[in-house]
């Protein structure tokens, strides 16, 4: 599948630097962490055995794999990435875990140049909210999708609803020069925040039968992987790359006690809201 014009190009430029080696390093804590939306997007998006699958933004593989399992040897899933640290690391693990059915490609799929009505099924874990463009994003993956196609994606609901993914960065805040407000529309985290807005997106992409379900999992992480968790990754995990030494230490000093009402049993336990949405090509 060759690709056509580059959008998304500080998108590309995070995942195949910075965030993507952050994410490749730390793919063992986050598919724990992430599990259970890998489970609620394959249920919702298998086409059934001997199905083929699209897994879009599949970072370190985890959902391709999983949905690339439950369609068996006579079905395919394909993950695309924009970054080239993650699909190495994921292509690696194809072979490591003898998935054959499974493969992955670099590439944007707000640009890339599909297969027209190839796969019975479209999902993503997260990977859909940092499109320059989500309307011409969408209906580019439209057009991958047959006819009756299913698509199935989890993204965030807002930040005011989870709490723990925003508890970094109050903590680190008095630290720091004053951040700018965030744009609500702009590719990030929580760009599918409004339910609405991502059913608009849709609706314009063509997509038909859309469902945006709010959806509320319980997630946890070990106490001893945290740390590591909240300054590696986000906009602490940024931060923490630029600033000097001593405004390092203060931020990782005050962040253990700004998550101590998580924890419980030697682990954090948190609410992750999200939506789950459904449509069909």
């Amino acid at each position: 599948m060759p690709q056509s014009a580059q959008p998304n190009t500080r998108q590309a430029a995070l995942w195949n630097d910075v965030s993507g080696k952050a994410w490749v390093e730390m793919q063992p804590i986050l598919d724990e962490v992430l599990a259970p939306f890998e489970r609620l997007v394959v249920d919702a998006g298998s086409p059934g055995e001997g199905g083929n699958v699209l897994d879009i933004g599949c970072g370190a593989g985890a959902t391709t794999l999983a949905m690339a399992r439950l369609v068996g040897n006579d079905g395919r899933c394909v993950g695309l990435d924009i970054s080239q640290p993650l699909v190495a690391l994921a292509t690696e693990r194809t072979r490591r875990e003898e998935v054959a059915n499974a493969s992955f490609e670099v590439g944007d799929a707000q640009a890339y140049a599909f297969e027209s009505g190839h796969f019975d099924a479209v999902v993503s874990r997260f990977g859909v909210m940092f499109f320059d463009d989500p309307v011409a994003a969408f209906t580019n993956i439209r057009r991958a999708a047959r006819r009756g196609g299913k698509l199935a994606f989890v993204a965030w609901r807002s930040p005011v609803e989870n709490d723990f993914m925003t508890t970094a960065a109050r903590a680190a805040a008095p630290f720091l020069p004053p951040a700018p407000a965030p744009d609500p529309d702009a590719p990030g985290q929580f760009a599918f925040a409004d339910g609405a807005k991502v059913k608009r997106i849709l609706d314009a992409s063509g997509w038909a039968s859309i469902e945006v379900e709010q959806v509320d999992v319980l997630c946890q992480i070990a106490q001893d992987d945290l740390m590591t968790y909240v300054t590696r990754l986000g906009s602490v995990g940024a931060a923490l790359r630029e600033v000097d030494r001593a405004t390092a230490e203060k931020i990782t000093t005050v962040l253990p006690a700004a998550f101590a009402p998580f924890m419980e049993d030697g682990e954090a336990r948190f609410n992750a809201a999200c939506w789950l949405v459904t449509a069909l090509a």
